[in-house]
């Protein structure tokens, strides 16, 4: 373990290390948007902050490239907070611990952020320095992208006059990313009137799965706290009577939920834990080669007067869990590996009356997101339940005549070797709002090496990190 500045290149890594001890989680974007200002200010730069706290920062080109036309680089300042259940961490108010574990950046006991904190690092890199060749720069910070892309979205365009723009938002080194999904937020609501029932409180729990990313990981196979819980409440209700409480799971919707628990009142304790545990152990057997490290477990509580949802509800919400769909709806045809259209189940909650579904959905068809949005309109409206959506963004087409593409190609083959890769992805990327804003705009989007994102194990690639810095520079030389 030791410090981040003493990695290569010195300045990124000194400048995430500053990142990360700077509270920067989804929402709470206010400390992370002044750190860029004042970052600015320091350096003579002219910066703009905009009311969605996205924040602008402007730097004349080098010389020989002062009439050159302008390059955006961006990233966005939130992060997908996760912990570990004995993490002490407030994110709200505190920073996160990175360390350096051989070759990667790891965080203790949390995920790390460097989706997307490294990709501003690097952008703040270049602004700070005075010897590495560019354009004009405009280096664009964005905020909330991880809940919805609301800092784009809410960008107006006319801060920005750059028709050109590497994004750094990717996770697999030698590959350009050069389309995206769309997607949008449809949240379920069960309402319900609480009513007071006797009897023992039990637990239900389920935890140590893997977890992951709703986009770039929904093909892997990883099993969804929420779902599975939904198939338990199923089997409990085989098992015996039991009146539910509440059941929670998740707390972001583009984060496939490692963990659910669900709190139940029961008459007869010692019978219903006994034969549900079987049940339950029979689950654990059948995930294991998916998730090798799942715990399914059965607890018993004091016996009480709790609030509990009415039967009918109960019954409703757990055939609900049965029938709803998540994760890959359909692959591509046109493109090989590709996940054309899916939806995760990210926040399953009960509070106040109230159970909420929260669904994230992905395609790279417009129509089909459509058509999967009303596929859960008609589920939601058989099973009694109000809706909202929000938080819809566009899709990034493939642009033919991409000079970036070519340049980062290039530059890829003379420092690296080989070819690099040309990809389409179904993780949401900014650049498809940018590219809906901006006419014209030619973009590309890389990254470093990143592993198990929105998770705690969450991890960079210190070498891929140098590689890709290596290559903004030589692309920006490029960008005459």
């Amino acid at each position: 373990m030791k410090n981040l500045s003493a990695l290569e290149p010195k300045r990124v890594f000194e400048y995430f290390e500053e990142i990360c001890s700077v509270p920067h989680g989804s929402g709470n974007m206010e400390q992370i948007s002044r750190y860029c200002l004042d970052f600015a200010k320091r350096h003579g730069l002219r910066a703009v902050r905009d009311a969605a706290n996205n924040v602008v920062i402007y730097k004349n080109g080098t010389a020989g490239y002062e009439a050159s036309a302008p390059v955006i680089l961006q990233g966005h300042l939130d992060m997908v907070c996760q912990k570990t259940e004995d993490c002490n961490i407030d994110f709200e108010n505190d920073g996160i611990r990175p360390y350096v574990d051989g070759d990667f950046v790891k965080a203790e006991g949390t995920s790390l952020g460097a989706d997307n904190g490294i990709a501003v690092a690097m952008a703040l890199a270049i602004l700070a320095s005075d010897d590495i060749a560019h354009p004009p720069i405009e280096a664009l910070f964005t905020t909330d992208e991880e809940t919805g892309m609301y800092g784009a979205m809410a960008l107006d365009a006319k801060l920005l006059s750059g028709k050109r723009m590497i994004n750094m938002d990717a996770e697999e080194p030698g590959t350009v990313t050069v389309s995206c999904a769309g997607g949008s937020n449809f949240l379920m609501t069960l309402a319900y009137t609480p009513i007071r029932v006797r009897g023992t409180h039990i637990t239900l729990r389920i935890a140590g799965l893997q977890g992951g990313h709703s986009g770039i990981e929904i093909h892997k196979g990883r099993v969804n706290a929420d779902m599975l819980m939904g198939r338990i409440l199923h089997e409990a209700r085989a098992v015996g009577d039991f009146r539910l409480i509440g059941v929670n799971g998740g707390d972001k919707g583009n984060a496939i939920p490692l963990a659910c628990s669900a709190e139940l009142v029961v008459e007869n304790a010692q019978v219903f834990v006994q034969k549900l545990q079987y049940s339950m152990d029979m689950i654990q057997k059948e995930i294991i080669d998916r998730e090798p490290n799942a715990s399914l477990k059965v607890s018993v509580g004091e016996m009480g007067e709790f609030d509990v949802l009415p039967q009918a509800d109960s019954d409703k919400l757990s055939q609900l869990l049965l029938c709803a769909p998540c994760g890959v709806m359909d692959m591509s045809v046109s493109i090989e590996g590709l996940v054309e259209t899916s939806l995760n189940l990210g926040i399953l909650k009960t509070q106040s009356g109230v159970v909420e579904l929260l669904f994230t959905l992905r395609s790279n068809k417009q129509t089909a997101l459509d058509f999967l949005e009303k596929r859960l309109f008609a589920l939601a409206k058989t099973f009694g339940c109000s809706t909202k959506t929000d938080g819809h963004y566009p899709s990034w087409e493939y642009k033919a005549d991409s000079v970036l593409r070519e340049h980062y190609k290039a530059c890829y083959k003379d420092l690296c070797g080989g070819e690099a890769k040309v990809e389409a992805i179904h993780a949401g990327l900014e650049c498809g709002v940018f590219a809906s804003k901006i006419p014209g705009l030619d973009c590309i989007a890389i990254g470093p090496a990143l592993f198990d994102v929105h998770t705690v194990k969450e991890r960079l690639s210190i070498s891929s990190t140098a590689e890709t810095f290596a290559l903004v520079k030589q692309i920006l030389a490029k960008c005459k």
